[in-house]
């Protein structure tokens, strides 16, 4: 299993990082559009459409992302966008994670999925138009939701039910634990300050996320990774919800030892388009 997970980590890292440091875009969005495409046939599996709607559900995605860039859409500021999709993700994985694994089928099936369908879309958008920005912008957030994970694993292996009585979320993820998000949260507050001072001694000419914030004062980068923070695990457990109400372990075995696409986005689908929004509103 192990071996598994490194070599299809390796390939996936093969495919990405060249996309992700080539000068232009072109080939990030390429690569971005195929992950959102399978993503979308996940999606379509996990509330049971059906092997031959699921893969349709793929292709329109991917057509509407192609279409999107094909009329300008990645050329234009789409504050707008980032702001609705922001308040959608806070109040609507509120919502979800109040009612729970039972209250995931009461949903509308078309609203369940229309929802993730636009949040597959605009977390492309986010993640392409974050690319043009600047290589270091991206990194910057990508990096932000890895760290929060790593932290959030190791601090909740450590101190897990040391400090509280109650686990965070027991019937959507056991094994997380409200010791594990402040965790995560003391992670990016960390990796925040230092990718300030980096960029500052490096002199950057690509600002990243961190140091735009700091330009409008400590107190909002703070506050601003803080909240990345909790709506990246507010997206993993989303998911987790999800697939515990479909019965199922992964969103797909497209990524041999790693599951689906979805188990490798879900956190960056709230914090794509909420990290835009901080970083121009």
């Amino acid at each position: 299993m192990l071996k598994q997970r490194i070599i299809t980590a390796v390939v996936l890292l093969a495919i990405l990082l060249p996309a992700l440091f080539y000068p232009s875009y072109v080939p990030f969005a390429w690569v971005m559009l195929a992950l959102i495409g399978a993503a979308a046939w996940e999606w379509g599996r996990l509330n049971d459409y059906g092997p031959r709607l699921s893969l349709f559900l793929g292709v329109e995605m991917v057509l509407l992302c192609a279409l999107s860039w094909w009329v300008g859409l990645l050329e234009v500021p789409l504050l707008a966008v980032w702001i609705v999709a922001s308040a959608a993700w806070v109040l609507g994985g509120a919502a979800l994670l109040r009612v729970a694994v039972p209250g995931w089928p009461r949903v509308p099936k078309g609203l369940r999925l229309v929802g993730g369908l636009l949040a597959l879309w605009v977390a492309w958008l986010a993640a392409v138009q974050a690319r043009m920005v600047g290589i270091n912008f991206l990194l910057s957030i990508l990096v932000l939701v890895w760290v929060a994970d790593v932290f959030a694993y190791f601090t909740g292996r450590a101190f897990g039910l040391k400090f509280t009585r109650n686990k965070l979320a027991p019937t959507i993820s056991p094994g997380k634990s409200w010791e594990g998000v402040w965790g995560g949260m003391a992670g990016v507050v960390v990796l925040a300050l230092a990718w300030v001072w980096a960029d500052s001694a490096a002199q950057a000419s690509d600002p990243s996320l961190y140091t735009r914030l700091t330009e409008r004062g400590w107190w909002l980068l703070l506050i601003s990774v803080v909240f990345l923070a909790a709506m990246s695990v507010v997206g993993d457990l989303v998911e987790s919800l999800i697939k515990r109400s479909a019965g199922a372990k992964d969103s797909s075995g497209l990524l041999p030892g790693h599951g689906g696409v979805l188990d490798r986005i879900d956190a960056l689908l709230p914090t794509l388009p909420i990290a835009m929004m901080l970083a121009f509103l």
